[in-house]
C-alpha cells in the first residue's frame, strides 16, 4: 500500500491532554504544564515527567485504512528491570482496536549511582485494517515515555480532517505516580483515562511519578487552564519522601485550594487522599528503594516527635483541610478517601508495595467511575 506523509501541523491534527503543545512540518512534541513553568522546575526529574505523555491523544478523522508513526521515545528503565513498555493506543470512533509498542528509542537508565543517558533510534509505529470510510482515530501517546512524533503517514489516496470537538466535561487531574499509571497495560488504562472514558470526560492528566508535592506552578497552572471541573490525589510522595512535615502540610494544601479557587471559585473540586501503602500507613518516611524494584521503610525512631506524618495522619489532615473549607462556604470542595480506590483488600495488586499493578490501576479507574463525585456536588 502506498502510503503518503501528513504535515505534523496540519490543522486536522488536534493534540489533546496537553498544555503545551510544540508542532511543526517535521515534529510534534507534548507536555502537560504550560512552557512558563519551566522557569520555576525545582528538579529535572519535574521535566522529565512533565514531558511524558500520560492522558495525551493526536485526534483526527480520515479514511485511511492504516497510519504509520514514526517516534522517537525517551523511556526509563530501572537497573536490573527491563525498560518500561511504551505503548501506543489506537481507538476508532470511541472502540480500541489496537496497540502497537516502541522500544528502539533513548532510554534513562536510573541506577543506584546516578541516571544515565542511553541514546537510540527512530521507530515505527504502524496500525493497519482500520476499515473503510471517515472514521475518528483517537491516538494515546505512551504513559511511560517522553515521545517526538518524526512522521504520520497515512494511505496515499485517504485525506484527514478536524475530529469533532469534544462534547465532555473538560476534567483535569492532578496526582502522583499513582495517577501517572506507568504501570498500566497501556496508556488508555491508567485509572484517569479508565475513569473519563466511563464518563465520557475530556481528560487533563497531570499525574507526576514522584512529584505533586503541591507546586505553585501546578497550582497556577490549573487555576488559569480552561477546566470545568478538578481533582487532584495528594499527599503519598509527600509523606513517603518526608517533603512536608506536619506544620507544613495543611497550610500548603489550603494555599494550593486557594490559588485554584481565586480563578475557579464555583467549579466542582475533589481531594483525594492516599491510597493504600502498607510501608506507610503507620510508619513515616521517607521510603528507599530496594534494588530499585520495590521499597522499604527508613528506620527512624524519633521522626513521629519531629512532626513526620503517617499515611494514617496525613488523611485526617486532608479530610480535615476539607472539612474545614466546607464550613467556610465552599460548597462545590468534595473529600473522597483514597482508601475506597484501593485498599488494604487490594495490596495483592500491589508488587512494589507501593504503585498498583495494571489491575489495580483499571479497577481504580471503575471505582472512581462509580463513586459519581459530581453528581455528589451538583
Amino acid at each position: 500500500m502506498k502510503m503518503k506523509s501528513v504535515a505534523l501541523n496540519h490543522p486536522a491534527l488536534s493534540v489533546r491532554g496537553a498544555m503545551h503543545v510544540v508542532q511543526t512540518p517535521a515534529s510534534l512534541k507534548a507536555w502537560r504544564l504550560p512552557a512558563w513553568t519551566w522557569a520555576q522546575s525545582p528538579d529535572p526529574a519535574v521535566d522529565l515527567m512533565v514531558g511524558m505523555t500520560s492522558g495525551v491523544r493526536l485526534c483526527f478523522t480520515t479514511d485511511a485504512e492504516a497510519l504509520c508513526l514514526q517516534v522517537i521515545e525517551t523511556g526509563i528503565q530501572l537497573a536490573g528491570t527491563p525498560r518500561r513498555p511504551v505503548t501506543f493506543d489506537l481507538y476508532v470512533d470511541g472502540v480500541q482496536c489496537g496497540s502497537a509498542a516502541a522500544s528502539s528509542g533513548h532510554t534513562i537508565l536510573v541506577n543506584p549511582k546516578g541516571p544515565s543517558f542511553v541514546p537510540g533510534t527512530a521507530s515505527d509505529v504502524s496500525f493497519e485494517a482500520l476499515g473503510p470510510g471517515l472514521k475518528a482515530i483517537e491516538l494515546w501517546l505512551p504513559q511511560s515515555a517522553q515521545v517526538e512524533v518524526l512522521n504520520l503517514s497515512i494511505w496515499s489516496e485517504a485525506e484527514i480532517i478536524p475530529s469533532a470537538e469534544p462534547t465532555g466535561l473538560r476534567w483535569a487531574h492532578y496526582g502522583s505516580s499513582i495517577s501517572h499509571g506507568m504501570e498500566a497495560k497501556g496508556p488508555s488504562w491508567t485509572w484517569p483515562a479508565v475513569a473519563a472514558r466511563a464518563l465520557g470526560h475530556e481528560l487533563m492528566s497531570i499525574g507526576l511519578a514522584g512529584q505533586c508535592h503541591l507546586d505553585g506552578f501546578v497550582a497556577r497552572s490549573l487555576r488559569d487552564g480552561p477546566f470545568d471541573a478538578i481533582s487532584l490525589e495528594v499527599g503519598i510522595n509527600i509523606i513517603g519522601a518526608d517533603t512536608m512535615r506536619r506544620r507544613v502540610f495543611a497550610s500548603a494544601l489550603h494555599s494550593f485550594l486557594d490559588t485554584i479557587r481565586e480563578g475557579k471559585p464555583d467549579i466542582p473540586l475533589l481531594v483525594i487522599s492516599p491510597i493504600f501503602c502498607p510501608l506507610l500507613e503507620t510508619q513515616t518516611g521517607p521510603l528507599e528503594r530496594n534494588e530499585l524494584a520495590s521499597y522499604g521503610t527508613t528506620v527512624r525512631p524519633h521522626s513521629a516527635a519531629d512532626g513526620a506524618l503517617t499515611l494514617v495522619e496525613g488523611r485526617a489532615i486532608i479530610a480535615d483541610v476539607v472539612a474545614r473549607r466546607q464550613k467556610g462556604g465552599d460548597t462545590r470542595l468534595a473529600y473522597l478517601d483514597g482508601l475506597t480506590l484501593f485498599g488494604a483488600a487490594d495490596e495483592a495488586d500491589l508488587p512494589d508495595h507501593l504503585h498498583p499493578n495494571a489491575a489495580g490501576q483499571e479497577r481504580m479507574g471503575e471505582r472512581f467511575a462509580a463513586h459519581n463525585w459530581l453528581d455528589f456536588l451538583a
